[in-house]
C-alpha cells in the first residue's frame, strides 16, 4: 500500500514539499490503514486466546471428572474396609489413589493453560507500541 512520493514532483510546490492537504489526506489514509491492521492482529490474538481458554477448561472439567471418579473409588474402599477387612478393599484403596493422582496431574496441566501469560496479546501490544513509537519520531 506504499505509495512512491518522489516521483511525484510535478504535485508539489515551488519548494518540492507536498501541500497541507495532501498531507493530510496521506496521514488520515495511513492512520486509517494503520488502525485496520491493528484491529486485524488483535482479533487473531484474541481468537488464539480464546481458543487457549476453551481447551484449559476443557482440561478441567476432564481433570474433574476424574478426581470425582477417584473419590467415588475412596468412598468405596472405605466401605469394602469396613465392611470386611480383606483384599477388596485393597483393590478399591489402589484404583481411587491412581485415580486421584491422575486426576491431580490433568487438572495441574489444565491450570497452566490458563495462566494469565497464556491470554496475553503480545504481538499486538508489541506492534502498538512500534506504531506509537513511529508516530512520535514524526512529529
Amino acid at each position: 500500500m506504499a505509495t512512491d512520493y518522489t516521483s511525484m514532483s510535478g504535485a508539489r510546490g515551488p519548494s518540492g514539499q507536498d501541500s497541507a492537504a495532501n498531507l493530510l489526506s496521506r496521514l488520515v489514509s495511513d492512520v486509517t490503514a494503520l488502525f485496520r491492521n491493528e484491529l486485524a492482529l488483535a482479533k487473531a490474538e484474541f481468537s488464539k486466546a480464546a481458543t487457549n481458554a476453551k481447551l484449559g477448561l476443557a482440561g478441567i472439567a476432564t481433570a474433574a471428572a476424574v478426581l470425582l471418579a477417584g473419590a467415588l473409588s475412596l468412598v468405596a474402599a472405605a466401605i469394602l474396609g469396613l465392611a470386611e477387612v480383606l483384599d477388596p478393599w485393597l483393590a478399591a484403596l489402589v484404583v481411587g489413589v491412581v485415580l486421584g493422582v491422575t486426576g491431580f496431574v490433568m487438572l495441574q496441566s489444565a491450570k497452566k493453560k490458563l495462566d494469565p501469560s497464556n491470554l496475553t496479546l503480545e504481538r499486538t501490544q508489541h506492534s502498538l507500541r512500534r506504531d506509537a513509537e513511529i508516530v512520535a519520531r514524526r512529529t
